[in-house]
């Protein structure tokens, strides 16, 4: 007698694959103190990050310093796409692979990379996207890429616009050297998957995940 395979779990109910003991020695012994020490990183809304499934996490991209602290103040591992060269270093390559990075193939196309990204998703894991693709001089979303919207519609994925306040000051495109400004981080509230692939469904829910992030950035610093 044939027996019934049990049905694929939905992608939102998949549990988030657990951090790596490499992971959480990086968390709290590195990033850390640099966040709440060196930066006086203060952190609002934890209570809205969904713990388990298929998440995507959307945020402003002012400074090379955003994807280790957005992982850790979050308090669930996120995703980044990372060179593939980068995995080929004996030691970062380990590092940043047991911290979630995946590869994307230098001149891969937007397709493949989705491709990559999605089948993040699909594990169970929070996937980060910085909705602008770049650094921004000012810190803020100003063109929005339909990306994060795509993934979440593949994945069935929510989105979790993430307002990442400061580090274009304290390190971002043009500066000179770090300065030690305080960088603090507000998490809006989860929107759901756009209904469907098509452009005006996906350009609603990047314009949604546009206006909470710049709405968060505009209420400024964490007060006490």
């Amino acid at each position: 007698m044939l027996r019934r395979r049990k049905p694929a779990e939905p992608p939102g109910l998949l549990s988030n694959p657990k951090p790596s003991l490499t992971y959480r020695l990086i968390s709290y012994l590195l990033v850390f103190p640099v966040y709440r020490l060196l930066f006086r990183g203060r952190t609002l809304g934890n209570a809205q990050v969904p713990m388990d499934g298929a998440l995507v996490v959307v945020a402003n991209h002012g400074s090379h310093l955003d994807p280790p602290l957005l992982g850790h103040a979050l308090g669930r591992p996120v995703a980044f796409m990372a060179k593939a060269e980068l995995f080929k270093l004996p030691l970062l390559g380990r590092i940043i692979r047991a911290c979630g990075a995946y590869p994307v193939s230098r001149g891969a196309s937007d397709r493949e990379a989705i491709r990559v990204a999605t089948d993040r998703l699909l594990e169970g894991w929070a996937t980060g996207v910085f909705i602008d693709g770049t650094r921004q001089a000012n810190g803020r979303v100003n063109n929005p890429q339909a990306g994060a919207a795509l993934l979440a519609a593949r994945a069935g994925a929510r989105l979790l616009p993430v307002a990442i306040i400061n580090s274009h000051r304290a390190f971002g495109p043009g500066n000179s050297g770090l300065r030690l400004l305080p960088i603090h981080i507000r998490i809006g509230t989860p929107i759901p998957p756009p209904a469907s692939r098509k452009r005006a469904d996906l350009d609603l829910a990047t314009a949604a995940c546009q206006e909470q992030i710049n709405g968060l950035l505009d209420q400024g610093l964490i007060r006490p």
